[in-house]
């Protein structure tokens, strides 16, 4: 018997198996809505269409998407096409906020996430605000919460770190820009706050800050007596907190 082309049987087995759609209902719509401001990219590699982008959106002018259904496909037996099996576009729409959120920090998937939520139905933005303004006032609040606790996040962070830039989040930033606590040190220019090797313990120490919090010492003596406190001697301009507490024991027994 002659030997077909190698790799005949299985390009004929493939297009047994090939992926067709079935009409798509064109009703089947749902509009996901966002005051976030950022821009959100979900990417779902079992579905068909399984990319979805949400531009930033704010109250005063959300972001819409409007998707449609989607589908995945079971595999059948040998020689038989793939089984399509659609799914309705509020299914869609709710496992792309719940997906994208889920696994955001401090986000409890109640009344502190993202201002994100959906409705059935095809609208625009003016629709939205005519139709929806209960839902989104109820986003507003929750996201308002987010970032809320967000920001107690990130003050513990930043004391727990000693100061390091890297342990604010850009979603902590922007919790603080939007509700405008412009007074928190880890706001500050990052350039500013430079992480260098303290000389006498060689620990990180930012810059921003007199002290080293590791070994307590005195690295910039100016700006330490700038503060109102002790200042360093001048012939010691590095020197360690604690060893002056000594010294002042020492000459002080009593």
């Amino acid at each position: 018997m002659a030997l077909g082309v190698p790799g005949e049987a299985d390009t004929l087995r493939s297009l047994h198996r090939r992926v067709i759609r079935a009409p798509i209902n064109p009703l089947d719509k749902s509009t996901i809505v966002s005051v976030f401001p950022r821009r959100i990219t979900e990417v779902k590699h079992t579905i068909q269409p399984g990319r979805f982008v949400i531009e930033p959106g704010t109250y005063e002018k959300p972001a819409i998407l409007v998707v449609g259904s989607s589908s995945w496909w079971k595999e059948m037996d040998e020689g038989q096409p793939s089984l399509e099996i659609p799914t309705g576009s509020p299914t869609i729409a709710e496992s792309v906020i719940r997906d994208y959120s889920n696994g955001l920090l401090a986000c409890n998937m109640g009344d502190a996430q993202p201002g994100l939520f959906y409705v059935p139905g095809e609208y625009d933005v003016p629709g939205i605000f005519e139709n929806f303004p209960e839902e989104l006032e109820t986003a507003k609040a929750r996201q308002k919460n987010w970032y809320a606790a967000l920001i107690e996040f990130a003050d513990v962070l930043w004391a727990q770190s000693d100061g390091n830039p890297r342990a604010i989040s850009d979603e902590m930033k922007l919790a603080a820009h939007d509700l405008n606590l412009k007074d928190k040190p880890w706001l500050k220019d990052f350039q500013t706050m430079q992480l260098e090797n303290c000389p006498v313990c060689g620990q990180l120490w930012n810059s921003v800050y007199p002290m080293c919090s590791h070994c307590r010492t005195i690295i910039d003596k100016d700006k330490y007596a700038a503060l109102g406190l002790q200042q360093a001697p001048p012939e010691a301009p590095v020197t360690n907190v604690m060893d002056l507490l000594n010294k002042e024991k020492d000459a002080n027994p009593s």
